[in-house]
This record gives structure tokens, C-alpha cells and sequence, in this order.
């Protein structure tokens, strides 16, 4: 094929068969050309391929789909490339956006904004929004990496779409909690793998500040709470999810028992406190606006516990 504006899509699947019809459907008459790579699904996915005449290819089980793209990518014969989640879809704005811009010579490769559905809410917030994302570039000028939810390296011009809900990838990330904590399991084994593999040193401060800091990214500097409960609970389980890493890298290193040092347990415990009442203070400025007699009263308590750190 290898024809100047030629579309290849690309799907890494692995029993998918809830989401990939969806999926697929949305590229039909977009795509000269579907390629699933399919790692070894027990489901339907594969039947459903075929349906949308996709060309199938097998490939070991990972637990993860990252090493998997450039196999896809290989095996495209399109000079443009669009990848896909089974669980995404694209809209008609979208599709005509990309075919026009695959007209230009100008461009090597484009971030395209996604809209995570989580728990069947549009989470706008909790950094989970625009959510960039290099999907749709001329062969060649991407090369995915191994790592886990890690982003490609690229060459060439690139263009960043506007951050609009009809120039967005739809993402049904989370259905419910189960789902996600299933993922979780699988995430935080390959990442508390990859921490072993570099041989970090875990600090006592991982399991308290780096949960922390996580959920704070999320939730205050993020905004999270703007997206109501649905924000607090995915921004607790984020923080849940990063603790059970280094839980899990701590057992992988051998569950060793040794007891707390008191400057290790001072020292984290007024890093937690400081790095979690620095954003509570910005929180509760924005959502509350509270008088000018209780912001003061905020700010001597932030400047009290911002003194007792250097102690």
C-alpha cells in the first residue's frame, strides 16, 4: 500500500471482545488498513477482527502493551498510523482533523487530547484532562518505549490538536471499582519490578510521602475536587495504587523487618503533614473563599507547621 496519505490503525488486544467492536466500528471507512495484534485473547476479540476484515497478527502475553506497539507499527504498510486502545474510540471531527493533516508535509507525528471516562463520569480535572497522547504519526518518526504507560520518542515536526471534546480520543477507562483494582494489582507489579530492576533504595518517606504527594498532585494541585466525589474517590485510589508499589517492592526485596528510626518517622511525618496542608490551604482559598478574618488564621497555622519542619 504505502500510498502518501494511507491510514493504518492499530489495536493491541487481549480479551477485549466488551470494548473492541466499538473501537473498531469508529475507524470503519477511516482506515485503509486494521491491524490487531492480539495476545492470545480466550474471548471473542479475534472474531470480532475479522468481522471489520482487520489483519490479525499474534503476539506473546505481557503484562503490559507497551512493547507491543513497535511490533504493530512494523507491521503496517500505511505511510500514517493511528493508535488505538480497545477500550477508545474517534469521533467524526476527529478523523477528518487527522485526514487533513495527514495532507501536510509539514508534520511528523500529532498529540491528541483524551477524555477519560472514569466510573462514567468525564473526569475534566485530576491531571486526567487533556491527557495528550502521541497517536497519530508518519511511520518512522515514532519508536515506543518498554516501559509501562511511558510515551514515545519522536522525530520530526510535531502539532498538538486543541483541547476540545469533539478533537478528542473517548477513552472508557474505568467501568468501576473492581476494574480498577485489578489493574492496579497488574500496574504496580510491573512497576515495583522496574524500581527493582534500577535497584532503588526504598526510604521509609516512600510510603507515606510519595502516596501523599501523588494524591495531592491530583486532588488540590490538579483540582480533582472540582470533579466532585467521583474526583476524591479516583484520586484516593491513585494514592492507594502508588503505596501498593513500593509495598510490592518492598516485599520483593524480602519483607525485611527492621524497625522505624525516630528521624526517619519525624522526618516523613512532617514532610506529610507540610506537603499535605500547603495544598489544603490552596484548596480551601478556592472552594471555600473564606473571610479575611479566617484565610489569617489558614495562614499562621501553614507558617506554624512550616516552622516545627525545621526543627
Amino acid at each position: 500500500m504505502n500510498n502518501k496519505n494511507s491510514i493504518s490503525v492499530i489495536v493491541n488486544v487481549r480479551n477485549e471482545a466488551v470494548h473492541l467492536d466499538r473501537c473498531l466500528n469508529s475507524v470503519k471507512g477511516f482506515a485503509d488498513e486494521i491491524i490487531v495484534v492480539d495476545m492470545h485473547s480466550t474471548d471473542t476479540s479475534v472474531q470480532i477482527a475479522q468481522k471489520y476484515h482487520a489483519k490479525v497478527y499474534p503476539y506473546r502475553w505481557l503484562r503490559v502493551v507497551e512493547p507491543a506497539r513497535n511490533f504493530g507499527i512494523s507491521k503496517a504498510s500505511s505511510e500514517w498510523i493511528l493508535i488505538l486502545d480497545p477500550d477508545e474510540y474517534v469521533g467524526k471531527t476527529l478523523k477528518n482533523e487527522l485526514h487533513n493533516l495527514s495532507r501536510r508535509s509539514d508534520v511528523d507525528f500529532v498529540k491528541i487530547p483524551r477524555m477519560n471516562l472514569i466510573f462514567g463520569k468525564w473526569l475534566r480535572h485530576a491531571n486526567c484532562w487533556p491527557d495528550y497522547l502521541v497517536r497519530f504519526f508518519r511511520k518512522g518518526s515514532i519508536v515506543w518505549k518498554k516501559e509501562i504507560h511511558s510515551q514515545p520518542d519522536s522525530q520530526g515536526n510535531g502539532v498538538n490538536l486543541l483541547d476540545t471534546e469533539k478533537l478528542s480520543i473517548r477513552h472508557n477507562n474505568y467501568q468501576n471499582v473492581t476494574q480498577y483494582l485489578q489493574r492496579a494489582q497488574r500496574y504496580s507489579s510491573v512497576q515495583a519490578d522496574e524500581l527493582a530492576k534500577n535497584n532503588y533504595k526504598i526510604k521509609t518517606s516512600d510510603f507515606l510521602l510519595k502516596p501523599i504527594q501523588e494524591f495531592n498532585s491530583r486532588f488540590f494541585a490538579g483540582e480533582g475536587y472540582k470533579d466532585g466525589i467521583h474526583g476524591l474517590i479516583f484520586c484516593l485510589l491513585q494514592l492507594f495504587s502508588v503505596c501498593l508499589i513500593y509495598i510490592k517492592l518492598w516485599e520483593k526485596y524480602g519483607s525485611i523487618d527492621k524497625p522505624i528510626p525516630k528521624e526517619s518517622f519525624v522526618s516523613a511525618s512532617q514532610e506529610t503533614i507540610f506537603e499535605y496542608d500547603f495544598w489544603f490551604t490552596k484548596y480551601y482559598y478556592a472552594v471555600f473563599s473564606p473571610n479575611v478574618f479566617k484565610k489569617l488564621i489558614i495562614k499562621l497555622r501553614h507558617l506554624f507547621i512550616r516552622s516545627t519542619k525545621n526543627f
